[in-house]
Order: structure tokens, then sequence, then C-alpha cells
């Protein structure tokens, strides 16, 4: 067994090379895996601070560095690191570190101490050569030996790939991920393309494969590093919700990230065509569009089948709609009013239909009533809504079985499909989906595909609100594309409009201003003028903690929930969830393989969906508690428990506030919302709209007067590149 790794590049003139264990991280950015550390060097009396490439490095880790020493004007001397190696453990706290941290199951840390306390330094060599002597240690019999030799044994390949993997710079986190998805075949993997770590691997980008390329000799104009950064900025687009780029943009965003001439980007971009990369279309005699061809099939194929859908002929059930209406209103005891009426008559004789409105209109009475006259036709009813919450919400409304739609497609995460297809298409004569503004292109095309041509589609969201967050605008292209009938909800009932987050969502949603004159402690909206944003955060901390618990009961650890248009910056979700945890959960136990991240009782959301865990990006949850032997965390999503492995927690963030866009499909019983000209070019009329309608019961804004007129004048949302609509127009 070595004792220590090879350098990952030979130090070069005026280098310096260090070696300690780590103290501290006091600040670590999973974007561009920059931190600072502090670091505990034999024979120094202080720790030393390090910056640069480290993510994924843990507290008690032995480092060996290298790099120089510099003086930082704002924070003095400190270690700026090229190179970065987990040294093999040669002392006992460094040996407990290792065993502790998961890698071998059925070792965690309290083992691992019972492991070092009776073995020392000798500890690994008696795993490796000596597994009979494991029994000597309290609570190993015999059986758990086998067991801990047997992972030891499978684990000498990760070791080894971890050791050739770290040689490229890669952290200790990434590399077990890296392993865990390829296999023995990582290290080849890596140094054969490293790029496809930034499509394969989440929490890799472009830019640490960009590094790891650089560092086995990738050439900058090697066509294989252009072409992945010619993919990584479509795919930076599709995260800006853009189905195509338009062909010099992108060769202008590529030449620039890759820092080559555009010349050879564009040669590059043809040779993609060529072999099936990118697919292209014209768009006019001067601009050609570029997509992805995951993101081509699903908007064609999603115009397809909607066409397909119009094309078949209905199978209403005959239903005497008058007296329909009649029974719904004596069941309920309540009178419907004609737009609803004419609305449900539409939904039960449409063959597809979308249905928008705004909060208080009536959407909820409108899809309750057209599923209970279906169901007592004996229609095979569907509902769905894209998130777990808003498909809640839908079941309680209606009082019929609601699901997200990954379960009623009945996703397999083993194969990666759905199971539901045009083979094996669902088995309704009416599908519902609620939400539907949150539909991506993707997701809207799987569920078409599963739709028989017999059946009936009603479609129920707020236009008004923000779009998608994956690629898209689907239901505005629907809309715009004056193909599919559309119902639009205007009237706002009379216990609706007693609620000023109501009047003043619909105010927004108009252009205008809200009512800011009546605040009293009976309204249910405030407005707090702030101007400076350290201004604001003060009086976040005294909402959060004291004005709103005290006043209106609410729980500011289950109940207040902060919205923001920003990730950065002093108001945005980074700073804020930190203030926050320290504010509402300082006494959590910390979640050490969380790198110090999260504490147990924290509130958590889930960044992407994890289909083996059956959890989806957006959803709400809390740590329930550890597990320091296996490092595994354990998180309860509405009264559901869910088993985190170490390596999957870089999918958790704290959610004390969250971003706008994340928020989409759920309610929260308070709201709070910062609006700051720093917010500037997410100052947006159906972003604040979106934000308001969010809130329950309380909304309360907090911030810059400017601020909130600029963004209920700016009407025109960041632009989205789709043809969607122009292929149900033009029938292309």
């Amino acid at each position: 067994m070595p004792t220590d790794l090879p350098f990952a590049d030979p130090p070069q003139a005026g280098s310096t090379t260090i070696t300690g264990s780590v103290k501290r991280v006091v600040y670590s950015n999973p974007e561009n895996a920059w931190s600072v550390i502090r670091l505990v060097e034999p024979g120094r009396p202080e720790p030393i601070t390090a910056v640069g490439s480290l993510l994924g490095v843990q507290p008690g880790e032995e480092l060996r560095l290298t790099g120089e020493w510099v003086t930082d004007r704002k924070y003095g001397r400190q270690f700026r690191v090229t190179s970065c190696l987990t040294l093999q453990p040669s002392t006992l706290d460094g040996i407990r570190k290792y065993l502790g941290s998961g890698l071998i199951p059925g070792i965690g840390k309290v083992m691992a101490e019972r492991l070092v306390a009776r073995f020392g330094l000798e500890t690994l060599e008696v795993i490796a050569d000596h597994p009979g002597r494991l029994s000597e240690v309290e609570g190993i019999g015999a059986v758990r030996a086998r067991r801990i030799r047997a992972a030891w044994q499978e684990q000498e390949g990760l070791r080894e790939a971890l050791i050739a993997l770290q040689a490229l710079g890669i952290s200790t986190h990434h590399a077990i991920k890296i392993y865990k998805h390829f296999g023995p075949a990582a290290v080849a993997a890596v140094k054969q393309n490293p790029f496809r770590l930034a499509t394969e691997i989440f929490g890799i980008g472009f830019k640490t494969a960009d590094q790891i390329a650089a560092r086995i000799g990738l050439p900058a104009d090697s066509p294989d590093r252009v072409a992945a950064g010619l993919l990584y900025v479509l795919g930076q687009g599709a995260d800006k919700g853009h189905i195509y780029l338009p062909r010099t943009l992108l060769i202008e965003e590529a030449a620039a990230l890759l820092e080559v001439a555009p010349e050879l980007v564009e040669r590059c971009l043809e040779n993609t065509a060529k072999g099936g990369g990118v697919v292209t279309e014209q768009l006019d005699h001067e601009q050609i569009a570029v997509f992805r061809p995951d993101l081509h099939a699903a908007e064609v194929g999603t115009a397809r089948r909607l066409r397909e859908l119009l094309a078949h002929p209905a199978s209403h059930p005959e239903v005497d709609i008058d007296r329909a209406l009649a029974w719904f209103e004596q069941r309920h005891e309540l009178q419907l009013a004609p737009e609803q009426g004419e609305a449900i008559r539409r939904a039960l004789t449409s063959k597809l239909l979308v249905i928008t409105g705004g909060p208080g209109t009536g959407k909820t009475t409108l899809v309750r009533a057209v599923v209970q006259i279906l169901t007592r036709k004996g229609r095979r009813l569907a509902l769905a809504a894209p998130t777990g919450r808003a498909a809640k919400r839908l079941g309680e409304a209606t009082g019929a079985e609601a699901m997200t739609i990954h379960r009623l497609l009945e996703f397999d995460p083993r194969s990666g499909a759905f199971q539901r297809q045009r083979q094996f298409p669902l088995e309704a004569d009416t599908l519902v989906v609620d939400e539907a503004s949150m539909l991506d292109c993707q997701l809207i095309w799987h569920l078409l595909e599963a739709i028989p041509n017999t059946s009936e589609v009603v479609l129920v969201g707020d236009v008004d609100q923000l779009p998608s967050v994956g690629p898209g605008r689907v239901l505005a292209d629907l809309i715009d594309s004056g193909r599919i009938p559309v119902v639009e909800l205007t009237k706002v009932f009379r216990q609706a409009a007693q609620s000023s987050i109501v009047r003043n969502a619909h105010r927004v949603r108009r252009g205008e201003l809200p009512e800011l004159a009546h605040q009293d402690r009976e309204s249910d909206f405030f407005f707090i003028n702030r101007k400076e944003p350290d201004e604001i955060v003060r009086t976040l901390e005294h909402l959060v903690t004291e004005r709103i618990p005290g006043s209106f009961g609410f729980d500011p650890r289950a109940e207040i929930q902060i919205l923001t248009p920003m990730r950065r910056g002093l108001l945005g979700t980074e700073n804020l969830n930190r203030m926050l945890q320290e504010l509402l959960n300082p006494g959590g136990q910390p979640v050490e393989a969380a790198r110090g991240r999260l504490r147990t009782g924290d509130r958590v959301m889930q960044i992407r969906n994890n289909y083996d865990l059956e959890v989806f990006n957006g959803d709400i949850g809390r740590i329930a508690g550890s597990d320091k032997e296996s490092g595994s965390v354990q998180v309860d999503f509405d009264q559901r428990r869910v088993d985190y492995e170490p390596t999957d927690l870089d999918e958790l963030a704290l959610a004390y506030a969250c971003s706008v866009h994340k928020s989409q499909g759920s309610e929260y019983p308070c709201v709070i919302l910062p609006v700051h000209t720093q917010h500037y070019i997410l100052l947006q009329r159906n972003l604040l709209y979106t934000a308001v309608t969010r809130g329950q019961r309380l909304v309360v804004l907090v911030g810059d007067p400017r601020a909130l007129a600029v963004a209920v004048s700016n009407a025109k949302p960041q632009e989205r590149y789709t043809r969607l609509a122009h292929r149900l127009t033009s029938g292309t």
C-alpha cells in the first residue's frame, strides 16, 4: 500500500510544497471549486490560510499542497494552491478520518474510533492483511469482519482509481462519484475525454473538466475541447430556458468561453452537426437555430403529438351539461358564475383545452366540477401535476387520486425511461394536468407520448407566472399558437377578493402597483420600505425571528419562506440561508458528510431530480438525523423519510430562502420577498407576480419602492428561444 499519492503536476520553478491537516473549511464554491481553508502545518504555531481549487476537502484530512505564497491586500498572507493531493493516512487522526469517511461500508465514525483505539497505526494493515483480528474490536463479529474484508477488497480498485484521479487534481468527493459512474474504467474514461465529466457527473461543470483536460495535456484548440465547449454553451442556454440558440450567438459565446478563434468554433459546429451532435434549422435567410438533439426531438415530438390528438375525434360521454352543473352546485351549495359554467361546458366537450387564470378566479372549483362530473359518468381519469406538492393539492381539491407526472408515467430509474409511452399508453379517457405553467418541453412530450389518441386533455395553469424551470415556455406557446382552445378566467370571486394578497396579485398582473395605503394588523399583505441591502437583511432577521412569529403565530422554521430572485449577493439565497441557519437552527448537529453545509433540523431542498430516491427538483424536506457510522442522512419529505448516501448530499441545499423559480408549484403560509435594485436584471412582473401568489395567508415585501415600480412595469421577461408555437401554427 503506498504511503502517499504522486504529485498532480511536477513542482514549477518558484513553487512551494507544504503538508498539513485541514482544520476548517472557511468557504467553498461548488460552481468553480474555489475554496478557502485553514491548514495546520507541522512546526507552525498558527494555522495558515490556503486558497484554490480544493472543493471536497474536509476537516481532518491530510493534504499535500503545491503553490506559492502571496499577500492579499484584504486578507493578508496566504498560500495559493496550484495542485492538491490527499495523503494516505499516516497518523491516528488521519486513519480515523479515512475510515470514517464512508468509503468502507460497515465502518463509520464510531467504528473507526474503535479500530484505531485497538490497532493504532497498524489499523489499515490489519484490515488488509489480518482481517481475522477485527473480531478483537467490540461490535465486530466473524460475519461483520468478513463483510468488512470483502468491502475492503472491493475498494482496492476504488483506492487505486482515487490515487490516479487525485493525481489529475480531482477532489476525493468528485473522484468517488466518477468511480461510481464509470467503475474500473474511470481513469481511462477521464483521460480519453475529460469533458464527459461535465455532462455525466453532477457537480462537475465544464470549467472543472477543462482544468483536468489542461492537466493531461489536451491542447486548447483540440476538437474534443471545442465540441465540449459548444455543448456546454447550449446546455447553459437550456438552463436559462432556451430550446435552441441562434448560430451566431452560440459561436460568439463559445469562442469567448474557450478563448479560441470564432472560425475554429464554426468549423467544429459544422462537424458536430454532421455527426449528429447538434441539430440545425433555418430560421430565416440570415439566421440558423442550433438545437441539442434531445430538445429538438422533444419540441418536434410535442408539436406532432398535439396535431395528432386534435385530428382524432373525441369520445365524450353523453352528458346533460345543464343538469350536471345543477347537480354540482347543489352538492357543494354554491352557484357557479357564467364564466365558470362555460369553462366546464368546454372542458366536457373539447378534445384538448387550456384553462388559465390568476388566483381567486375559480380554477380549483372548475377542475373539481369537471373531475366529479366525469367520475359520475364512469370515465377513467388521470390527474397529475409536475411536483409532489402540486399533485397533493390537486388530489385534496378534487377528492380523487392525483400524482406527479413522473409517477403517472411510471419512470424507471434503472433504465432511465418512462414505462408509459406509445406502446404502453395510459389507461385514461381524460387527463387533467394542474400547474401546467411548470411543464417544460421534454416533460410534456413524454406525457403526450403516453396519451391514447382517443383521450381528452385538460391543462390548467396560470400563464402569467414564471415559465418552467426546464427549457421551453410550453403553456405560453400553446396559447400563442392559436391552435389550442383556451379558456381564460378573469372574474375574481368576492371571497377571494377580500384578500389583499389576491387583489395585489391581480394589480401586479395588470401592471399596477400594489395597494399599500391600508396596511394594518388585519391585512395579509405588507410592504416595508428599506433602501439599503444591509437594512433589508436586518429587517428580514427581525421579521423571521420576532415580528411575524409574535404577531401572526407562524413557525419560522416551517411556515415562513423567504423568496429572492438571485443566488449571490447580500440578498441572494446563499447569504440568506447561511444567516437563517444560524438564527433558526444554531443547535443543529453538523452533518459531517455534507462538509459542514448542513445540520440536523435544517430545512433543505432537492436541487435535481433523483429518480432512485423518488425526490425531485424543488422538493422541500427537513433533515431528521444522520448515521455517524455510515455517513447516511435521513430527510423527511411530506411524511416520507428518504436516506441519502454521503455522495448524494450535494443534491441538497438549504431552503430557508429559495429562488422564486424554485418555489413554483408550492405554496407557503407566509412569504417574505426582498425587493431591491441589486436584483435589477431580474426585476420582472412575472417574477414578482409568481412570488406574491406563493403566499397563502401572509405576504411581506421588504425593500426599495423604486425596485417594486421597476418590477411591476417590466412586462418583458427574458426571451426564451423556442419554436413550438411556430411549429403548431405552420404544421412543421
